[in-house]
C-alpha cells in the first residue's frame, strides 16, 4: 500500500500541472478546446514513439488491432475517462483559477467511491471516513483562499469540475473491469497488452479521438498560438503520459476495491502542488494557518489508508 501511496503522489505531482498551465494559457486568450485536444494529438505522439521504442512496429500494429476489436468498449471507455473529463477542466479553466479547479476536482475522491459502488464493489464504511478526512482538509486549503473566491467561479468552474470528477473514474474502471473484472454489462478483454499502462493511455487516447473531432466541427475555434501549441505539448508529456501511465499503473497492481480507493485518494496531492504552482506562476496568496490545517488532514487521510491495509 505504501508504494501505492508514492505512486499515486508522484502521479499527482505530474496532474498538477494540468491546472496550472490550462490557467496560463487561458489566461493568454487560448481557446479551452484546443487546451483540450491538442493534448491528445499530442499524447498519441508521444505514446507513439515510446511503444515503437518499446516493442517495434510490431507493438503499434497489436494495440490498433485490439482497438479496432473492440472499438465501442474503447470509444465509450475514452469519450468519458479522457474526453468528458478533459474537455470539462479544460471549459473550467476560462472562468476559476488553477487552485480552485484543483481543489474541486477533488471532490473524485468521493465520486470513485460511488463508482465503485455502481460496479458492484464493496468496501469498509472506514474507507468512507479516510475519503471524507481528505475532502474536508482540501475545503479547508481553499477556504483559506476565499478571498479570490466567487459564485461566477463555482458555477462556471465548479460544476463542470463536479461532473468530470465522475468521467475520471468511470473510464478507468471500466478498463479495469475489462481487464480484471468479470461485470457482465462490461466485455472481457484478456489481452497482456494490457498489462502495459502505456498501451491502455493510448487506446484512450484513440477513444476520444471521435470527441474532439467533433467538438472541433462544431465550435470551430479560432487557430491556437504557438505558445498553447508548445503548453499543451507539455502538459501531454507531464500529465497525459507521465501522470495517467503511473495512475494507471498503480490502479492496475491494486489488489482490492479498498486498494483503488486509496490510489484515487492520492489525487488530494494535486491540490498542494497547483497551490505551489500558482505562487510561482500566478503571485497566488501564500499558506496559512487554515491552509496549513487542511494540508495536514489530506495527510492524515492518506495516511490512515496506509494504516488501515498495514493492519
Amino acid at each position: 500500500m505504501i508504494k501505492l501511496i508514492i505512486l499515486g503522489i508522484i502521479a499527482g505531482a505530474f496532474f498538477s500541472t494540468t491546472f496550472v498551465l490550462n490557467e496560463l494559457m487561458s489566461v493568454s486568450g487560448g481557446h479551452w478546446l484546443w487546451s483540450a485536444s491538442l493534448r491528445y494529438f499530442f499524447m498519441i505522439l508521444f505514446l507513439g514513439l515510446i511503444l515503437l521504442f518499446q516493442g517495434g512496429v510490431q507493438r503499434i500494429i497489436d494495440i490498433f488491432k485490439l482497438f479496432i476489436s473492440n472499438y465501442i468498449f474503447w470509444t465509450i471507455s475514452g469519450t468519458i475517462g479522457f474526453g468528458f473529463f478533459y474537455a470539462l477542466i479544460c471549459f473550467s479553466a476560462d472562468f476559476s483559477p488553477a487552485w480552485v479547479i484543483a481543489a474541486t476536482w477533488q471532490f473524485t475522491v468521493v465520486a470513485t467511491l460511488f463508482v465503485l459502488m455502481f460496479f458492484g464493489k464493496k468496501f469498509p464504511k472506514k474507507i468512507w471516513l479516510f475519503s471524507l478526512i481528505i475532502f474536508i482538509g482540501v475545503c479547508l486549503v481553499n477556504l483559506a483562499h476565499m478571498e479570490t473566491f466567487d459564485l461566477k467561479a463555482l458555477l462556471l468552474g465548479g460544476i463542470p469540475i463536479l461532473i468530470a470528477s465522475f468521467c475520471y473514474p468511470i473510464g478507468n474502471q471500466l478498463v479495469w473491469e475489462a481487464k480484471n473484472g468479470n461485470h457482465k454489462n462490461v466485455p472481457q478483454i484478456k489481452s497482456k497488452l494490457l498489462n502495459n499502462a502505456f498501451n491502455k493511455v493510448f487506446l484512450l487516447s484513440l477513444g476520444s479521438l471521435p470527441l474532439w473531432f467533433i467538438l472541433l466541427v462544431i465550435i470551430q475555434p479560432s487557430s491556437p498560438s504557438n505558445s498553447q501549441i508548445i503548453n499543451t505539448a507539455l502538459v501531454a508529456l507531464f500529465s497525459g503520459v507521465f501522470a495517467t501511465s503511473i495512475f494507471l499503473y498503480a490502479r492496475n497492481i491494486a489488489k482490492d476495491s479498498n486498494e483503488i480507493a486509496a490510489v484515487d485518494a492520492t489525487q488530494a496531492s494535486e491540490v498542494v502542488f497547483a497551490l505551489i504552482g500558482g505562487m510561482v506562476l500566478f503571485s497566488n496568496s501564500s499558506l496559512n494557518l487554515i491552509s496549513i490545517i487542511g494540508l495536514g488532514l489530506i495527510m492524515i487521510g492518506l495516511f490512515l489508508f496506509t494504516k488501515y491495509q498495514n493492519a
